[in-house]
């Protein structure tokens, strides 16, 4: 999992941030993104791409990794925006905040995906990244435990959409939810197709 952090210090880069998003198939919510960079050879075999862990897994890791990580940085883009801009370029914009959210500048970042992100910091996009890079995988737990949080939250003032479960991706539960109740302020009114 350290191969490409590895070839970046190999070219002389030092300060290696692996970047990730998560949200970007829900019908409501924000797009949150995440970079994390790790003190040097930095290992756990634990950490590796959220989707592969369980809940109480990835809060145990989000805990372990905002303590030792040197620094995170955390993005959030809204749904109002993601209508405006489009999903993709959401997610770029929330990258791109996370960047500049950490207190410790990079100089190489790993994003994960095919895009990269419009900073003049040298980088690389790798498909698949948190499944081979340790650094976005930190990353992709890191900001799919952050949006869990928020879309929690929202749970609170729009519980008959049942965000606390469901997170605001279009289950047959949500879908149906919204058939009876409309649609509530932070749902993405540019993803009405997904409600059929």
């Amino acid at each position: 999992m350290r191969f490409f952090e590895s070839q970046a210090h190999n070219l002389g880069y030092r300060t290696i941030a692996g970047i990730d998003e998560a949200g970007r198939g829900p019908l409501a919510g924000p797009v949150v993104a995440a970079a994390v960079i790790l003190p040097d050879d930095y290992g756990n075999v634990d950490i590796r791409d959220s989707k592969a862990l369980t809940a109480r897994k990835r809060e145990l890791l989000y805990r372990l990794i905002m303590t030792e990580a040197r620094s995170v940085g955390i993005g959030i883009v809204e749904s109002v925006v993601i209508d405006r801009i489009n999903i993709l370029q959401a997610a770029l914009k929330a990258m791109k905040r996370a960047v500049n959210g950490l207190k410790e500048a990079p100089d190489y970042l790993l994003i994960d995906g095919r895009d990269t992100i419009d900073l003049e910091i040298p980088q690389r996009a790798v498909i698949r990244g948190d499944q081979q890079s340790i650094s976005i995988a930190a990353a992709s737990i890191v900001a799919k435990v952050c949006r869990d949080h928020l879309m929690e939250r929202y749970h609170l003032q729009y519980s008959q959409y049942n965000f606390a479960r469901n997170k605001g991706y279009p289950t047959k539960e949500h879908r149906e939810a919204i058939h009876r109740h409309g649609f509530c302020k932070i749902h993405r009114r540019s993803f009405l197709c997904k409600i059929d």
